[in-house]
């Protein structure tokens, strides 16, 4: 069976340390994406497309700044995607999640845990899922190593950016063929 990610319905935020004291934090948006679940309703894969022009922290120059090849690069990089290799369930709705996402077309392995909840039919006879799970990756390992030194020591820009996802996946129609 196929879930279409909802990019109405999904959030996708991000926060990253600023001159060590601070933290910023932005949003960036989901694309497309999908699931793919065998008969039981048990994960199989899944695939996520965010669009990385869409990135967002409230503040127009350091959103352009993020955009440009410093950090993003979204005109030749317009996607941040994430494929599975592997889902375990853990029980109670959990589950792992190993796979791939490629960030400015550097793809590096990436692992985190999901809670899901669901299934329930929404007010127009859809049947839908919802999951929220949380990571960390490292912006260098990706190519993002833009910084600035500040005057006391440190750097502007820290290493580690943390995200959250909530997420809602409605069940497709079935093709027929």
């Amino acid at each position: 069976m196929r879930w279409n990610l909802d990019p109405a319905h999904t959030s996708i935020e991000f926060s990253v340390r600023h001159m060590m004291i601070a933290t910023v934090k932005g949003t960036i948006r989901l694309k497309e994406g999908y699931v793919e679940t065998d008969e039981s309703g048990k994960p199989l894969r899944v695939t996520a497309r965010l669009d990385a022009k869409s990135i967002y922290t409230g503040v127009p120059d350091r959103d352009n700044h993020l955009r440009s090849p410093d950090f993003l690069d979204a005109e030749n990089h317009p996607e941040i995607v994430f494929k599975s290799e592997r889902i375990t369930p853990l029980g109670e709705g959990r589950y792992r999640v190993e796979g791939e996402v490629t960030i400015r077309g550097v793809t590096r392995p990436m692992a985190f845990e999901v809670e899901t909840q669901g299934p329930v039919k929404d007010p127009w006879g859809n049947e839908r899922l919802a999951a929220h799970f949380e990571g960390r990756l490292n912006r260098k390992d990706f190519g993002l190593t833009w910084n600035m030194a500040l005057e006391a020591g440190g750097l502007l820009v820290g290493d580690e950016v943390r995200f959250s996802v909530d997420t809602q996946v409605v069940k497709a129609e079935k093709v027929v063929s």
